[in-house]
Formats: structure tokens, C-alpha cells, sequence
């Protein structure tokens, strides 16, 4: 079925007929088997009634942590796709996303409702709840397990708060102009960054309790998300203009030729992002109701997922990179096989022809050539991908420009 442009304003719901027929004959298929009726096996998980909102993989790529508009947050197992627990009655309106804090069994979810709480996938207990002004839009944890981040609408702010009892550490005010629409942690747990309808980039830094780094993004829309890489040297950003960009935090090239944008985007707003842990591989959501595989040497898209009968709202990327897992407002996540994704035509062939609009440098680290995109040649970029994400951080975390 061909994908068509969908206004993410819309409240239409997608015409039945030929979608609910494929979805009553997944369900006859039973749940924990791979379909192979597509290029990439895929599994879909169903249990929500409502949109699912968020979807991550974790515990060693063993479990699914989804949570939804039905106000219900669910842990999956991955191999027989049933619900582990149904988290039911933490929320009196949409949960709109959900994380887990990292070295423990704990999860935070955030709502409309305007709580941010503690819970424990154990047990399901909850453990704190903490009640903020405004409706909040995104929440994330810091990779040491200490802090947790989320926003506030109307506000336009953010809250830090101590993982382990929910209080208030920081409170950031009118952080952005308009809604921010994702906060997230850097790896190192010293930066928070977060987009928004303002179409900015921002970076509060912990220690000295500021905004460092304010971009203009240059998106033609909305920015819906963000992610950084594991070294914290570059985000990406996702936008309803249709496209992704790529941002050098550690170079600083940004400030004099902005970021690189992903070549071939979506034919609809981009919801959602996510790097794989080697930074390799970049998966995306989309309301056109596909998930793309992005190569991240090429900076080219290498693969589109279909099978979603709606938007895409996020997606996740296994540690393994063998899994890509997405949510979507037709009430499933779906997993996805991608181990053997080199081996099918499509990519091959993109990685033999793919050329267009990229620069071929050789890397002063290995001596080995590698393609960059016009827009991000500069006399700072001088080695490949795999040699910048192996050596150490020299980013210093620096004042904007005097304007």
C-alpha cells in the first residue's frame, strides 16, 4: 500500500478495509512468531487500546517498555511478545513517554495529568509520586542512574530531579519559547538537551546551572526529538519539516556550518530518533507511517520499514543492533529483525550507487577514506566516523556568542 502524507495536526483517523484485515491475520498468527512476509522479520506486540506513545528496548534487549494514551505503561517479553506486567492506574490521562533508570528495576513515567512517577517492574509497586505545574511532555533518566529530567507545558521548562525520591533539584523556567517537545540526558551526565516547537536546540549544563549551547536548528518546523550518540559528540535532531540532522557538538562546527541533514528524508513529519550503540546505525519514525534505517557512514538512509497502519510515535534501537523496535498510534509496537538487513538488494544496491551530494576524505587517524556530506566538509572534520567516536571528549562546554 502506497504511504501518503498525513498532517500531524490531524485528528482523522486512517480508513479501515485492508489494514484491520492484515491486523485481524497477525493476531491469527499468534503472538512471538517472526512474519516474514516482508524483507525484515517482524513481530507486533498487542495489548494497548490506545496509541502507544513510547516504545524502549532493554535488560539486554530481553524486554519492551511501552507506555500509552490508554494510560497504561507494559513490559514485554521479546521472544513470546506477552505482557510481563500491565502498569495500570499510575496515570489519569495519556502517559506521554516513559525511561528506565539505568542499574536498577525502576521506571519513571510522565502524563498529561502532570505526575512524574516512580515505579517498580518488579514488583510494580509504586514508588514516589511527584506532581509538577504543567503537562508534561518528555521525561529521561541520566545513564548513572542519579537524575531524571522532564518537561512542562505550558512552562516551556524542565525539572531535574533525584531519581531515587522524585524531589525537585532544579527547576528551569521558560526554557524555550514554545513547547518542548523532548529532554534528554547526554551519556556523560553532565548536559541536559532539549528541542522544541521553538524549532531551538538547547544544553543545560549541571554544574555550572545554565544554558551553554543555544542553536538555532534551522528546521523548517516543529523539532519532535533528539538523541546523542554514546560519546555525547553529536545529536541528532528529528523535525516535522521531513528531515533529521546531524550536529557535531564536539568539533563545534555548528556554529559556522550548522548542521548536516540526512540525505533523502520521509514523505512525512519525522517523530522520533535513536542511535545504535556503536553510533553506525540511526533508526527514525515517521507519521508517514514507516521506520528508516539511516547509515551513518554514508549519512544516507539505507532501508524503510513498512508495516505500521499509522503513525510512527518512536522508536528504539537494540544494544546489539540486531532489533529495532517502534510505536505507533495504531495501538502496536512492532519489533523487527535487522541482523541480516545487509543482506538484502535494496541496501546493497544503495551502497554500491549512493554518492550524491558526498565528499570523499581520508581519515588523518587510520588513513582510511571516508564520505562526509557537503555540508558538513570543514577543515575541522578530519577523521572518520569510527575514529572521532573512539577517541576521548575534548568538548568544553562554552558560552554562546556575543551576539
Amino acid at each position: 500500500m502506497a504511504s501518503k502524507n498525513i498532517d500531524p495536526l490531524s485528528v482523522e483517523e486512517p480508513p479501515g478495509g485492508e489494514e484491520e484485515e492484515e491486523e485481524e491475520e497477525e493476531e491469527e498468527r499468534g503472538a512471538g512468531e517472526w512474519s516474514r512476509e516482508t524483507e525484515v522479520p517482524v513481530k507486533a506486540l498487542r495489548a494497548h487500546s490506545a496509541a502507544v506513545t513510547a516504545a524502549r528496548l532493554c535488560f539486554s534487549d530481553s524486554r519492551v517498555l511501552s507506555c500509552s494514551s490508554d494510560r497504561t505503561a507494559i513490559l514485554w517479553d521479546v521472544e513470546s511478545c506477552r505482557p510481563l506486567r500491565v502498569f495500570d492506574g499510575l496515570h489519569s490521562k495519556t502517559i506521554t513517554e516513559c525511561a528506565l533508570m539505568p542499574n536498577s528495576n525502576r521506571m519513571v513515567t510522565v502524563s498529561w495529568d502532570k505526575n512524574m512517577v516512580a515505579s517498580d517492574l518488579e514488583t510494580g509497586q509504586t514508588l514516589w509520586r511527584c506532581r509538577q505545574a504543567g503537562l508534561l511532555t518528555s521525561c529521561s533518566a541520566s545513564s548513572d542512574g542519579r537524575l531524571l529530567v522532564c518537561a512542562a507545558d505550558p512552562q516551556n521548562g524542565v525539572y531535574i530531579s533525584d531519581a531515587a525520591s522524585g524531589r525537585t533539584l532544579h527547576h528551569v523556567s521558560d526554557h524555550h519559547r514554545s513547547t518542548i517537545t523532548r529532554c534528554r540526558f547526554d551519556p556523560q551526565s553532565q548536559r541536559v538537551a532539549t528541542v522544541s516547537a521553538d524549532r531551538s536546540i538547547r544544553l543545560w549544563d549541571l554544574l555550572a546551572q545554565k544554558t551553554t549551547v543555544s542553536i538555532d536548528s534551522n528546521h523548517g518546523n516543529v523539532v519532535s526529538d533528539c538523541c546523542f550518540t554514546n560519546n555525547g559528540h553529536f545529536l541528532c535532531t528529528a523535525s516535522w519539516d521531513k528531515s533529521l540532522k546531524l550536529w557535531d557538538l564536539q568539533a563545534g562546527g555548528f556554529r559556522s556550518h550548522g548542521g548536516t541533514t540526512l540525505q533523502r528524508g520521509h514523505e512525512g513529519s519525522v517523530s522520533s530518533c535513536s542511535f545504535s550503540a556503536d553510533a553506525n546505525l540511526l533508526a527514525s519514525g515517521s507519521y508517514d507511517r514507516t521506520v528508516a534505517l539511516w547509515d551513518m557512514s554514508s549519512v544516507c538512509q539505507a532501508l524503510i520499514l513498512k508495516g505500521h497502519s499509522h503513525w510512527v510515535t518512536d522508536v528504539s534501537v537494540s544494544a546489539d543492533r540486531k532489533l529495532v523496535a517502534s510505536a505507533s498510534k495504531d495501538r502496536t509496537v512492532r519489533l523487527w529483525n535487522i541482523e541480516n538487513m545487509e543482506d538484502i538488494p535494496e541496501v546493497m544496491e544503495k551502497r554500491r550507487t549512493e554518492g550524491t551530494g558526498i565528499h570523499i576524505l581520508k581519515c588523518e587517524e587510520c588513513g582510511k577514506p571516508f564520505p562526509v556530506s557537503r555540508l558538513q566538509t570543514s577543515e575541522l572534520l578530519t577523521q572518520c566516523v569510527f575514529c572521532r567516536l573512539k577517541s576521548p571528549s575534548r568538548y568544553r562546554p562554552q558560552p554562546p556568542p556575543l551576539m
